[in-house]
């Protein structure tokens, strides 16, 4: 797995405020995360929309653990896993009833998963850029951040509304690490999904993979990925504990 030669990279970097970057982060000159299933949790509210948006068209409610799994690609493509590639034809419809749910559903019921907070407050105080690329509307992640006050170690958030292609393409990174002022080959990219693999990919961004997600650890294996770990809060350890 191509990975596994970084198992034995560069050395963790241990700051003056003890913390401790994992060593596929650390070269880095900013770090850009995912937001669903990377740093943050927002299923339960996605299940209810997905589902509501699908009864709408007349269409049977999908399984959650499906739904989950469509988590991380734009909608369009997302009705045509959950219902069939004949439905695309009323993407529009499905789009417009999933987004007026979610508009009272999605920042509610969005949790930051473990360890994130610590480490996007970590990274800032360390002196890293951090940014979000995402298939979400950029104003949720940003309602999610401020509401429990971490939009402050967030220097750029970009969102589906912000690019003309979603993920996989690199349109996300590259305006990222293009509003950062640094180049993209510069920047690491954590994410949770074979579709940020990708898009890691195209845009010349290391990537670093998380499981926190659905997707498999194999699944990794075939694209360029630095690191596999277990969650985001690997990214930085705790003071006095090793990262790697």
């Amino acid at each position: 797995m191509r990975w596994r030669a970084w198992d034995e990279g560069p050395p963790t970097v241990v700051t003056g405020l003890g913390a401790r970057v994992h060593p596929s982060v650390a070269p880095a000159r900013a770090v850009l995360f995912d937001f669903d299933f990377t740093l943050a949790d927002s299923s339960e509210g996605v299940v209810v929309c997905m589902n509501h948006a699908l009864g709408r068209l007349g269409l049977p409610p999908a399984p959650a653990e499906a739904i989950r799994r469509t988590i991380g690609l734009d909608l369009p493509t997302a009705l045509g896993i959950l219902a069939g590639e004949e439905w695309r034809s009323r993407e529009d419809e499905f789009f417009e009833h999933f987004v007026r749910k979610a508009d009272e559903v999605i920042v509610p019921s969005t949790f930051f998963l473990p360890g994130a907070a610590r480490v996007l407050r970590a990274l800032h105080d360390i002196g890293y850029p951090v940014g979000v690329v995402t298939t979400k509307y950029r104003h949720r992640v940003e309602d999610a951040l401020e509401r429990d006050g971490l939009r402050g170690f967030v220097e750029v958030i970009v969102g589906i509304d912000d690019v003309a292609r979603p993920k996989p393409a690199p349109d996300g990174l590259l305006r990222a690490a293009g509003a950062l002022g640094i180049p993209a080959g510069d920047c690491v990219y954590v994410g949770d999904s074979k579709v940020d693999a990708m898009a890691a990919e195209a845009a010349g961004l290391a990537f670093v993979a998380v499981l926190s997600g659905t997707t498999e650890v194999e699944v990794f294996s075939r694209y360029p990925v630095r690191a596999v770990l277990a969650g985001v809060g690997e990214v930085v350890g705790r003071p006095g504990v090793t990262s790697a």
